[in-house]
């Protein structure tokens, strides 16, 4: 008996020895992944802390991680049961950054200028009350069951909306908040950030600083079949870099947006593992590429780097809400970070609804949102250039000219021009749990 206790003993040990081993690694990004989101919420968001452990971070491993918050410093502590710490810290104007050890926290970094002034305008166009309007085609009873229906009941916790908008011909006619958000509320895009980056490019061809079919010239690439790559291949995921995008093991993805000190970089140093413009492969990597190559290619100093995402796009359109977070090189995390009230993501929507046009001024060309919903080769229609697209189906119920950007856990802004709508639904659920084809075909059922 004593000599099968201590059988039982030693292949204790040795399982958790392994376990330890084996799990160790993904501390990093458990605890990175905690801080980060933890400094962003209450710092950015002005959520409180709770909210965020019990909503944000109710992911496995990391709902498990104690987050130590220092409201003098803005910073966030985040380990798991002790074991490796990791920071994030909080600037006015660049948002969290999570950094490592040798981070200088002290080094005086640049800032973008913002410009947020107000008119006299209604929404969208300015920041008064909308003008009432009422739809005579609109089926008002059957819009708000819809919405009501998208929202959790009483102490439910299944389909996880945060906050829905509903515009048509660029009136507010359905908008609805679950407790703890309201209009102001800045939500994580996650990968709806892809599109803004997209856009950035959108607004140097219409100013004539870029053509994106034109090769990239990234020096790293010059003396290989990668220096053939375009803009357009990068734009729509179909350059043939190798890329692995999955969020549930330590991949591509993860160490990047975890550990990386410039996550432009990631991408740039990948292999060609396929042929361009016949190889898709979703990919974050690709997002910061872009967003980090913007400031090596087009811009002379940093700070007219940073300036330009507020001045040729968020402040112009009145977008006053919108941040898109850095990483510790200083680049937008141009994949993940985007931050905005839910009404400044309807406003970017509206912008690809009226194809660049704000207000009468065109921020992009005409073309650029036919460019973006056009599908990607080799994407069985359900992608375009950092957009997704329904032109293959993939929402049975729904007209195929619908195209959005999409984010982790159900972030979406949905442009459909054909019936002059968006829709905006953030949460906390994916397709597989939230009918997202329901929620959209009801939606167009009530304009009739």
């Amino acid at each position: 008996m004593k000599k099968f206790i201590k059988y039982a003993l030693l292949i204790l040990i040795l399982s958790l020895v392994y376990a330890a081993y084996a799990f160790y690694p993904r501390l990093n990004i458990v605890t990175g992944f905690a801080s980060k989101s933890t400094a962003s919420g209450i710092f950015l968001a002005n959520r409180t802390q709770k909210s965020i452990e019990q909503g944000d971070n109710d992911i496995n491993q990391v709902r498990d991680a104690s987050n130590i918050v220092d409201l003098n410093d803005k910073t966030v502590t985040s380990t798991f049961f002790g074991l490796k710490s990791r920071k994030a810290i909080y600037r006015e104007g660049l948002g969290a950054t999570l950094i490592d050890n040798d981070y200088d926290i002290n080094k005086k970094v640049s800032v973008p200028n913002r410009s947020k002034t107000s008119n006299k305008l209604p929404f969208p166009y300015g920041n008064l009350p909308q003008i009432d309007t009422i739809f005579t085609n609109v089926d008002y009873t059957f819009l708000h069951n819809t919405i009501e229906n998208a929202f959790d009941k009483s102490d439910e916790n299944i389909k996880k909306t945060r906050t829905v908008i509903v515009i048509y011909k660029d009136q507010i006619i359905a908008e609805k908040y679950a407790n703890g958000f309201d209009k102001n509320t800045p939500i994580l895009g996650w990968s709806m950030t892809k599109s803004l980056t997209s856009t950035m490019y959108g607004i140097l061809q219409n100013q004539g600083k870029i053509d994106v079919n034109s090769v990239t010239n990234i020096p790293e690439w010059k003396d290989d079949e990668r220096k053939n790559i375009t803009y357009n291949n990068l734009l729509q995921m179909n350059s043939g870099l190798e890329w692995v995008e999955d969020y549930n093991a330590i991949s591509d993805v993860t160490k990047m947006l975890f550990l990386e000190r410039d996550m432009s970089m990631v991408q740039m140093n990948k292999e060609l593992i396929g042929n361009s413009n016949e190889t898709w492969n979703y990919s974050s990597g690709t997002s910061n590429l872009l967003s980090g190559y913007l400031l090596k290619q087009f811009f002379n100093t940093q700070q007219e780097y940073l300036d330009f995402w507020y001045a040729e796009l968020f402040d112009k359109i009145g977008m006053h809400s919108a941040i898109v977070e850095t990483d510790m090189a200083g680049n937008f995390v141009g994949s993940s970070y985007g931050w905005a009230n839910t009404r400044d993501w309807a406003k970017f929507g509206l912008l690809y609804l009226h194809k660049g046009n704000w207000n009468g001024e065109q921020i992009f060309g005409r073309n650029w949102a036919k460019y973006v919903s056009t599908p990607t080769n080799t994407s069985n229609g359900r992608y375009g250039a950092q957009f997704w697209l329904n032109a293959g189906g993939h929402y049975p119920d729904v007209t195929k000219d619908l195209y959005s950007c999409n984010g982790y856990q159900g972030q979406l802004v949905f442009i459909i021009p054909s019936k002059e709508m968006v829709i905006v639904r953030t949460g906390l659920t994916e397709e597989d749990e939230f009918d997202f084809n329901g929620f959209l075909r009801d939606i167009l059922s009530s304009v009739k």
